[in-house]
């Protein structure tokens, strides 16, 4: 009769491939034996987590997608070392992403950290490529679009405000970019100081 399956067949298989793999390292076989079996345990306790899924157990996506995507990182090569951060972080996005979209109406809260996450996974890559300035800017774009996700899917009519007081905060960040950034600066104070006045002279 067949047994039923347990998960400690799975760990016992991992810890012998681990040391298989250890031991030929020893003994001049292979080169950097220890990452992969390191890797190949955080991915598959990864794999094991999302299974949760199949038993409704929706929150198996959080350990399940950080597991992945250190096992993930640490299979990188030398080469492409600086992707860790857009993978560690874009991972865990994703299980925010995941359990958003398997309940929409009941998990509309986990678009922000979705949202956040996704931000801080491309400024891994933006702020190598841009000043502090305009990595500023594109970090506040990320999070207007983030609000505004808020506010159109999640319909909840508050976030617009947080969305568009990022969005101007994005639009002077990457703005500066351009020769004309000094002129867009003038412009927003003076219809700052515009508004002010005339909310004060109309009451």
């Amino acid at each position: 009769m067949i047994k039923r399956f347990d998960t400690r067949i799975v760990l016992g298989i991992l810890l012998l491939v681990g040391g298989a793999l250890a031991l030929l390292q020893t003994m001049g076989y292979l080169n950097n034996a220890s990452d992969l079996f390191w890797g190949g345990i955080f991915i598959a306790a990864g794999l094991l987590c999302l299974s949760l899924l199949f038993s409704g157990n929706w929150w198996g996506v959080f350990p399940a997608f950080v597991l992945l995507a250190m096992g993930v990182t640490i299979f990188l090569p030398d080469t492409l070392e600086n992707l860790g951060g857009l993978i560690f972080f874009g991972g865990i996005a994703l299980a925010f992403w995941l359990a958003y979209f398997l309940a929409p109406q009941e998990r509309w809260w986990a678009l922000i950290p979705a949202g956040v996450l996704t931000t801080l996974a491309g400024m891994t890559v933006v702020s190598e490529r841009f000043g502090e300035f305009q990595a500023f800017g594109f970090f506040m774009l990320g999070l207007s679009l983030t609000f505004l996700l808020v506010a159109l899917l999640a319909k909840m009519r508050w976030a617009f405000w947080p969305a568009l007081g990022l969005g101007i905060l994005a639009v002077l960040g990457i703005a500066s970019l351009l020769e004309v950034a000094n002129y867009i600066w003038a412009a927003a104070l003076i219809v700052a100081g515009a508004f002010l006045l005339v909310g004060y002279f109309r009451k």
